[in-house]
């Protein structure tokens, strides 16, 4: 693992812009500002799905329930409902997939909206996350313009991903819907572009916007596990960022197959 960090922190040490990362292997750890507090991009969805989850396991709503995509629903950014024709049905299960899997914000929405953000806020707050807000929808920029954004930190982030796969936060069912949902992303380009998918089960989930890239995931071969969780503002060059993002993933890969 000393190894392992000596190579991740010469990868980082010329990035033009604030980094945070939190990995953890085992009993082991490697932190790096993981308790610095990002803008959250895509990563609140992280939360967001697992809060639905625990809804769905408290008999709140069903994951089978059908949502209509109402057109005043529709915002535009990353996802596909955006292109279906208005007054579409779904299900609950299908909009926290949409959500994850091509980011898509009006699915992000219209979880929200069922799952209530003060009560998405109240089960942050109670169960540690106190780093980590969700005070906007997606693509609110009337909320942007007034100060209210959305925020996290690498630590909170890798919790979540613990929970996905460990603890009583989620039933083991709701572990397994929730990491196969994850396993399933389309955006592979950051953390998971150099893994070989065909030997380590990786889930990971990205977030981006101007000047921020983000990228969490958990990686598993065999009997190991990674959690981890990398974030990243005020870059000068993106594409370098997510260049960065790409080695570290395969530093961790290489480390865990060794």
């Amino acid at each position: 693992m000393k190894i392992l960090e000596a190579k991740i922190t010469e990868e980082i040490k010329g990035l033009k812009g604030r980094i945070g990362l939190v990995i953890e292997i085992g009993e082991e750890q490697i932190q790096v500002n993981g308790l610095d507090v990002f803008q959250s991009a895509s990563l609140i969805k992280i939360p967001i799905l697992i809060e639905a989850l625990r809804q769905c396991e408290d008999g709140k709503m069903s994951e089978s329930d059908p949502v209509p995509i109402v057109k005043e629903a529709i915002v535009g950014g990353s996802g596909v409902l955006q292109a279906l024709s208005p007054n579409a049905l779904l299900t609950v299960k299908d909009l926290m997939t949409l959500m994850i899997i091509v980011s898509d914000n009006t699915a992000t929405n219209l979880l929200i909206d069922l799952l209530g953000m003060n009560t998405i806020n109240r089960f942050l707050r109670q169960f540690g996350l106190t780093r980590t807000e969700l005070n906007r929808k997606m693509l609110d920029f009337q909320a942007i313009e007034q100060g209210r954004d959305n925020y996290t930190s690498p630590l909170d982030i890798v919790q979540c991903l613990k929970w996905m796969k460990e603890g009583t936060v989620l039933s083991k069912d709701s572990q397994l819907i929730a990491l196969e949902i994850m396993r399933n992303q389309q955006f592979k380009d950051k953390l998971p572009a150099q893994i070989d998918h065909n030997q380590v089960f990786v889930a990971n989930k990205t977030g981006e916007l101007p000047k921020v890239e983000h990228d969490c995931a958990v990686i598993q071969y065999g009997a190991k596990t990674a959690f981890v969780s990398v974030l990243m503002d005020q870059l000068e060059n993106l594409h370098a960022g997510k260049q960065t993002l790409n080695i570290i993933g395969k530093h961790i890969y290489d480390y865990l197959v060794d």
